[in-house]
């Protein structure tokens, strides 16, 4: 993704503004099932489409200068290209492969089937696919996993990057929790 034809700054704005509510195309919907059919229901920059990189995904994608004129929450000094330039993507990318390796993530076994006893919260955007990418996962988190749910929100106007897109109301929900939580 270094080497984006584009340029590195140009792609971390569009695959913002991808996985953001400004993309007309995010309107999530629980999936079904947990299957190649179902998730290719999903927008590209989940499942980029065979023969294809990120690059090249978030390329077809990119906003309109008229989109990025309007868009409020993405400002040039957020667009954090320098330092992935500097430091390159193996920091971000270490996670997703430790998840998708059983030898790396045999610590996270220690915690399987037990509950989040503390007081919680869930807060995401009302277009963000990200909650809905594992079928009944937020009713078990929801109903089971978080014994002392506190608050439970989808924020409008907001997509994957909830806390940028909607910074008043994600302040607002977590004061709210921290104040019952006491």
């Amino acid at each position: 993704m270094r080497d984006c034809a584009q340029g590195l700054r140009a792609f971390f704005r569009g695959y913002l503004y991808y996985k953001s509510a400004d993309w007309k195309g995010n309107k999530p919907f629980p999936l079904n099932a947990r299957t190649a059919e179902e998730m290719a229901k999903m927008p590209t920059y989940y499942v980029i489409e065979l023969g294809k990189g990120m690059c090249e995904t978030v390329a077809e994608n990119m906003p309109t200068a008229r989109e990025l004129a309007a868009n409020k929450w993405l400002t040039d000094e957020d667009v954090f290209a320098t330092e992935y330039a500097r430091t390159g993507f193996q920091g971000a990318l270490n996670n997703y492969r430790r998840n998708a390796d059983p030898k790396l993530n045999a610590e996270l076994q220690v915690f399987s089937g037990r509950t989040i006893d503390v007081p919680s919260l869930y807060i995401a955007g009302t277009s963000d696919w990200g909650a809905y990418q594992t079928p009944g996962a937020l009713d078990v988190m929801r109903n089971k996993i978080c014994a002392k749910m506190r608050g439970f929100h989808f924020v409008k106007g907001a997509g994957h990057w909830v806390q940028q897109e909607q910074p008043e109301e994600v302040s607002k929900l977590l004061l709210q929790f921290l104040q019952k939580s006491r």
